[in-house]
């Protein structure tokens, strides 16, 4: 707490005469963070500033973030927090997070003892194959799951002496890092196969075994293969879910169901074509599915509005070593590679990218789709910016200012040639999971299903006001994104205990209050011993 210590508070803690003769309250402390912060001038310093005081001061820092959550979010996550992973040997300071490996098979269970804090309910992990659309940054990843559950807590209210990040670390196939003097992980190649199995499975078996079943473990970050064969081997067993997966897909589906408003007609209406076919790709692609059939429209009527491009091209019934997930979305159709003529061949009237291919939506794409809808739905979602289909001005500026633009990474307001300034809006998982994970947490969720990020993306998409669509935004503001995590938590409990899928017992009469009273405080706990008199007589000495 530093200066915010009271008087009685230092004495009664022996620390009085070791803090500067002067009381400052919490909003002081906050306002000599922003100073500092707005002295340093690039975001890698400005990362390190805020992961310092997270180490110093863990209230502060929350209520640093939640201040201005729209300005910090994109330092303590994408896209700086890719650049922090990248340089994560230089900008370490000190560990956050446990580091496992897979030299320490068998032993797990002892090295989760070594954690201090015995009541966890939320852990992210990842093995660093995959960060972001930067690829395999091995240990250096672990600046993933750390940021990531910074806004578990700043955005969702978890609290963060309940969270754990780990790191699973299998060495890297990442040529540039095993010459890395400052690496910090094992040096040695990739281990997969069994060894690597083994290592998961020990490990889901041992976080439920000392934190209980219901502890919720988020992968994040994990390669394709990977991503998709844990999570349908551990969905049904443990309480587990991949963001990169169901959190991207409960993001998108929200931006194209607030779309909806503004193109006036159903989702199963639509034509989308995805520049990507990797775990985003698919998992947003299934959701559509899903949330098509909700309309009414077949399964197989559903599948049939979606079409892929991976890197061979258009994903088409008879193509080479297809996947069964890419399967599933193959059709009847010649083989084609190039986006430009897939565009005009397929007639899209929704186009999602995520395959990190920074400017993969040229100019003649974004006229195209102009002319052949009245208002495009584009959205550019790669991380980090650089990886950015196409910039929001860009679309806008092709479109004519009719394309209904999202992106993965914040963009700057655009003023179009008529005077109107659009808001682009971001398509950052972080609507989700924060509130995902609070809901799941507070009524006992022992299994995620898809519903529950179908559900989440129709509250996001209900958060967006009319005024909110008229300046282009297809989300809530992110200053809400508190309220909105609230809301995605009350009603991913009201159907948990609807369906008979919660394990907190008895059911809170008043959900929402039940919730609200599990969330984080940022303000300061008093220190003062709890110091009371008896009654004369009693403590009278007795000769």
């Amino acid at each position: 707490q530093g200066m915010a210590f009271t008087l009685e508070e230092r004495q009664q803690l022996n620390i009085h005469g070791l803090l500067p003769p002067c009381f400052l309250g919490q909003d002081a402390q906050v306002y000599s963070i922003l100073k500092n912060f707005e002295r340093l001038t690039s975001d890698l310093d400005r990362y390190i500033l805020l992961m310092s005081l997270q180490d110093r001061n863990e209230k502060l820092f929350y209520k640093v973030l939640t201040s201005d959550i729209e300005r910090f979010m994109p330092i303590v996550y994408t896209p700086t927090v890719g650049l922090a992973c990248q340089q994560y040997g230089l900008a370490f300071r000190r560990p956050r997070g446990l580091f496992i490996t897979i030299h320490d098979r068998g032993h797990i269970a002892t090295m989760l003892k070594s954690w201090p804090e015995n009541i966890i309910k939320a852990i992210v992990v990842t093995d660093g194959e995959r960060i972001l659309g930067l690829g395999d940054l091995g240990c250096y990843g672990m600046g993933i799951p750390v940021g990531k559950l910074a806004l578990y807590t700043a955005c969702g209210g978890v609290k963060p002496h309940e969270c754990l990040p780990v790191m699973l670390d299998v060495g890297t196939d990442n040529e540039a890092l095993l010459k890395d003097p400052l690496y910090i992980g094992l040096r040695h190649k990739r281990i997969r196969g069994q060894a690597y199995d083994d290592l998961l499975d020990e490990f889901m078996e041992a976080v439920t075994s000392r934190y209980g079943m219901n502890c919720l473990i988020q992968f994040e970050d994990f390669a394709n293969a990977n991503a998709f064969r844990l999570l349908h081997k551990y969905r049904n067993k443990y309480c587990t879910f991949n963001d990169d997966i169901q959190g991207t897909a409960s993001v998108a589906v929200a931006g194209l169901l607030a779309a909806l408003r503004i193109t006036k007609n159903r989702l199963s209406d639509h034509t989308v074509l995805f520049q990507g076919a990797g775990e985003a790709a698919l998992g947003i692609a299934n959701l559509i599915v899903m949330a098509m059939e909700k309309e009414g429209v077949s399964k197989d009527a559903a599948i049939k509005r979606i079409w892929m491009v991976d890197s061979k091209g258009l994903i088409v019934k008879g193509r080479a070593s297809l996947t069964s997930e890419k399967q599933r979305f193959a059709h009847e159709h010649g083989e084609m590679k190039n986006l430009e003529d897939i565009v005009k061949d397929v007639k899209p009237s929704v186009l999602i990218g995520v395959a990190a291919i920074g400017g993969a939506f040229t100019k003649q794409i974004l006229q195209d789709m102009a002319a052949l809808n009245k208002r495009p739905i584009i959205f550019a979602l790669s991380n980090p910016t650089s990886k950015a289909e196409c910039t929001a001005e860009q679309c806008y500026k092709y479109t004519e200012g009719r394309g209904i633009f999202a992106s993965g990474s914040p963009f700057d307001p655009v003023t179009l040639p008529s005077g109107q300034t659009l808001y682009p809006g971001q398509g950052n998982n972080s609507y989700v999971f924060p509130g995902v994970a609070l809901g799941v947490i507070s009524c006992g969720l022992k299994h995620i299903g898809e519903d529950v990020f179908l559900t989440t993306a129709e509250v996001i998409a209900q958060q967006v006001s009319e005024e909110n669509l008229q300046e282009g935004r297809l989300y809530p503001p992110l200053v809400t994104i508190q309220h909105v995590s609230l809301k995605i938590a009350v009603r991913i409990a009201e159907e948990a205990y609807r369906n008979n899928t919660a394990s907190t017992y008895p059911q809170p009469k008043d959900l929402e209050a039940f919730i609200r009273s599990q969330v984080y405080s940022t303000n300061y706990h008093s220190f003062v011993a709890d110091s009371y008199t008896w009654p004369e007589e009693a403590m009278k000495v007795k000769l």
